[in-house]
Parts: structure tokens; C-alpha cells; sequence
């Protein structure tokens, strides 16, 4: 009994001394767990496929030359803006012009789309929204002074004379009528200072930084804080939400569809009719809306969407033209809607577009899955979830693809918990990102982990 006691004693002994020679990393490795951070940053990641080593080690992009052609074959696609080769600048007429797609705010094609420019009555979109938002349609607007005084094209109001709010904005979006902006925004913010308030927050709210309102209709103005003005790709994007995202989006559809309205002042006194100038949704099938204006400073101006098969684009032009050239307008803006619609489609991106995470493997320091305890790292897969998301491309742009993990991945890991995301672009525009999770846990190789191997080895 004593002999055998003797050798199980002797052989914890050797045990524990086996276990410590395994451990003989475990305390540098501890340093570095205490330096686990949870920013995502650049990170180890080692694929199957040896093509995509380089790049996802270094957390740069990965793109399809990165990857077998049989990961993502018809998925290439870069997003650059339309090149001059594919619908160069001289053909349009407009100085300045977007193309949009409605649904993600993309710009699909700009010419010089970011120089400040006025806008005319482009304006009156952001008037008519904010009405819409702020008003109430059965309310009561009176003509001022300021109102009756406002230049062509106006509906001809009289000093006092009531209107009901819904019936003014028909006179505003298919006639243009000046003195009706007027009306409406002393109406909504008390005065055209305090309308003026309300348009730029709006234009901030939206991202649009490079726009500045001082009328509600317009007309060419300048204050202390600059000219009335704005850019083709924050006309866009402005128009986007008019029919997109605003609570009102569908009565400002109904209202700029409208052929032709007719009412009367509250007291019955005067009955006027208004007809859409907006030729363009005759000119094309699927033509949605828009508004046109025209200023001596602006020149003819233009914002449009049109909806084709499922696509929705809004084309945004300024200065286009001046007298004698009103139909260079309707010109660019029918070049741009046929332009996107010959070469745009959907394409859509889920976690795995163009890239097989159950190719890809993290390195997790001070891990244990099994067997000898090894001082290396331990490696584990991938996986991700989320809903798939829809984006306008030509058929020769690229999807590019970043998998950014946290740096410095430590032990214990447990299954389902996120250590980084996949990010799909479009020419460096981040489309959408989708979370990484760890694929198993690993637990946290320590010393008891190292004791209970060298027992298990030698001693059961």
C-alpha cells in the first residue's frame, strides 16, 4: 500500500511539473489578454483558400481579385461614378446635374453635383413638404402686403383675402405662384424669416450642408449669411425625402401629379384654376414628379423622379440653360432617366456576398478546444446574420467587401459573441455592415486545463 502510495504521489508531482513546462507562456499571454480591446480594428484572420491571406490578415478591403473566381463571379462590381468615357459632361446642357438613386441616396452620376448654385423655384419642393409636415390643410392663410407684392408668376392675390392652406398648394407646385409661397410661409412660420428657420433645419436634418434658404419661393436673394442657393446633389436628396421618407410623402405626390385644380378664396369671392407645368410627366412613362424654375441668376432649373420597374431615380439640374433654351431641361433630365434606366438593376447583398466566412478562421490567443494544450493560438470560424439589402449597380461596378475584427482576440470566447463586422461599399461608400459572431466557444487555456491533460494522458 505504502508503494503504491508512494507512486500516485510521485506522479501528481511530475503531473503539476508537466503542467507548469506547458504553461510557460501562460503569463505573457495573460499580458496580452488585459489588453483586449473591444474597438474594431484590423485583425488575424486566416482563410482556407491561400488567395485571400494577405488582405484579410491586414484587414484591408477585400475585393474579388482577392478571391477565387468562383467565390464571386457576377458580383464584381466597383462603385465609381459614371466616367466620362460612359455619358461625358459635354452632353448635358445643365451645369450642373445628379442622377440619384431615390431609394439609398446614392448619386449614380454627378456633373460638378457639390458647386453651389440658386435654385429658383426648385424651392418650392422644401415649401410645399414643410406645409404639408407643419400645416394644417383646413387652416386659413391671408394675403399680406409682403404676399401681394411678390413679382411673376404669382395667382394675383389681394391684400386680405383668405385661402384655404390645401387649395394654396396646388397654386404653389403646378403654377409656381410666388406670392402664394409667401403666404404659406407666413402662414406656417409666422413670417419668411421664420419659414426660412424652418427650411434650413430641415436641409440640416437631411445632410444637406451646402444649401442655404432665404425665400420660400426662390427668387434670387442674399443676406449676411450668404446668397439663397444649393447644390444638384442636395436638390436630390431633398426630393428624396419628399417622396420617400416624409409622413406627407404621399399627398405631395398626389398634389404635383394633379393635371389641373381649380378653387376659390373662403369667401367665394374669386375662383382660380391651376394647370401642372411639369411637361415631364408626359414625357416619360413612370414620370413621378417634379418642379421647374427659372431666375436670371439660377437660369432654367429642374428636379424630377421617375419609377421603372421597382428603380425609382430622381435627376436634379441646375443651370440649364437661360432664355430661348427652356427645353434644355426637359433634354438632360429625359438623357439622365434613360441612361439610368438602360443601365441599373438590383442587385442584392446578404451577410456572405461575394465572400465565404466558412472559409475564414480568427486566431484567439490563450484558447483551448481540446486535445494537447497547445502555447499557439486556437483558431475558430465565423458566422453572421441579417436581412439582405437591395443596391442599384451597372453591370461592370465592383461590390467591395472589409472584414474588421477586434484586435487582440483572448480566451474565453463564447459561440454567438460579436468580434467584428463585414462592411460592403461601393466605391469607398459604405452600403451596408453585417455582425461577425465567434462560430464555437473556446474556452481559456489555463493551468488547471494543463493539469487535468497531463492527468488524463498518464494517470487514467
Amino acid at each position: 500500500m505504502m508503494r503504491i502510495f508512494v507512486k500516485r504521489c510521485a506522479g501528481i508531482i511530475l503531473a503539476a511539473i508537466a503542467a507548469l513546462s506547458v504553461l510557460t507562456a501562460v503569463s505573457a499571454v495573460t499580458s496580452a489578454e488585459t489588453s483586449c480591446r473591444t474597438a474594431f480594428t484590423s485583425a488575424s484572420v486566416t482563410p482556407a483558400a491561400p488567395a485571400i491571406i494577405d488582405s484579410a490578415i491586414t484587414g484591408s478591403a477585400i475585393t474579388d481579385s482577392a478571391i477565387a473566381d468562383s467565390v464571386i463571379t457576377d458580383s464584381a462590381i466597383t462603385g465609381s461614378a459614371v466616367t466620362d468615357s460612359e455619358m461625358r459632361p459635354s452632353e448635358l446642357y445643365a451645369r450642373y446635374a445628379v442622377l440619384m438613386d431615390a431609394d439609398t441616396g446614392r448619386v449614380l452620376y454627378s456633373k460638378s453635383g457639390d458647386t453651389e448654385a440658386p435654385m429658383a423655384s426648385t424651392t418650392k419642393i422644401m415649401t410645399c413638404i414643410l406645409a404639408l409636415e407643419y400645416g394644417d390643410l383646413s387652416g386659413e392663410a391671408s394675403a399680406s402686403s409682403n404676399a401681394v407684392s411678390q413679382p411673376e408668376v404669382k395667382l394675383g392675390m389681394r391684400e386680405g383675402q383668405r385661402f384655404f392652406l390645401k387649395d394654396l398648394l396646388y397654386s404653389l407646385m403646378l403654377e409656381s405662384h410666388n406670392d402664394t409661397a409667401v403666404a404659406i410661409a407666413e402662414q406656417i412660420g409666422g413670417s419668411t424669416e421664420g419659414f426660412a428657420d424652418l427650411m434650413n433645419s430641415k436641409a440640416e436634418e437631411l445632410g444637406c450642408t451646402s444649401t442655404y434658404f432665404i425665400t420660400p419661393n426662390g427668387l434670387d436673394a442674399e443676406d449676411e449669411k450668404g446668397v439663397h442657393h444649393t447644390t444638384a446633389r442636395d436638390l436630390a436628396r431633398i426630393m428624396k425625402y419628399c417622396i420617400t421618407e416624409s409622413p406627407a410623402k404621399d399627398q405631395f405626390l398626389e398634389i404635383t401629379q394633379t393635371d389641373a385644380y381649380s378653387f376659390s378664396d373662403c369667401d367665394g369671392n374669386r375662383t382660380y384654376t391651376c394647370t401642372n407645368h411639369n411637361a415631364f410627366l408626359k414625357m416619360m412613362d413612370g414620370a413621378l414628379t417634379g418642379k421647374t424654375g427659372f431666375t436670371a441668376d439660377a437660369g432654367y432649373c429642374y428636379v424630377g423622379a421617375l419609377q421603372n420597374d421597382g428603380r425609382t431615380f430622381i435627376v436634379a439640374l441646375l443651370a440649364c440653360g437661360w432664355p430661348n433654351n427652356k427645353g434644355y431641361k426637359w433634354s438632360d433630365a429625359r438623357k439622365l432617366m434613360t441612361y439610368a434606366i438602360e443601365n441599373y438593376s438590383y442587385r442584392e447583398i446578404d451577410p456572405a456576398f461575394g465572400q465565404d466566412l466558412a472559409a475564414l478562421t480568427i486566431n484567439v490567443k490563450n484558447g483551448y478546444t481540446g486535445g494537447f494544450p497547445l502555447n499557439a493560438p486556437v483558431k475558430t470560424g465565423l458566422i453572421s446574420d441579417g436581412d439582405p439589402v437591395r443596391i442599384l449597380l451597372k453591370h461592370d461596378e465592383k461590390i467591395e467587401n472589409e472584414v474588421q475584427l477586434m484586435d487582440n482576440i483572448c480566451a474565453p470566447l463564447q459561440k454567438g459573441q460579436q468580434i467584428g463586422e463585414i462592411t460592403y461599399s461601393v466605391n469607398g461608400s459604405r452600403i451596408v455592415s453585417y455582425p461577425l459572431y465567434a462560430e464555437e466557444t473556446v474556452a481559456e487555456r489555463n493551468f488547471n486545463v494543463c493539469l487535468y491533460y497531463i492527468r488524463d494522458l498518464f494517470f487514467l
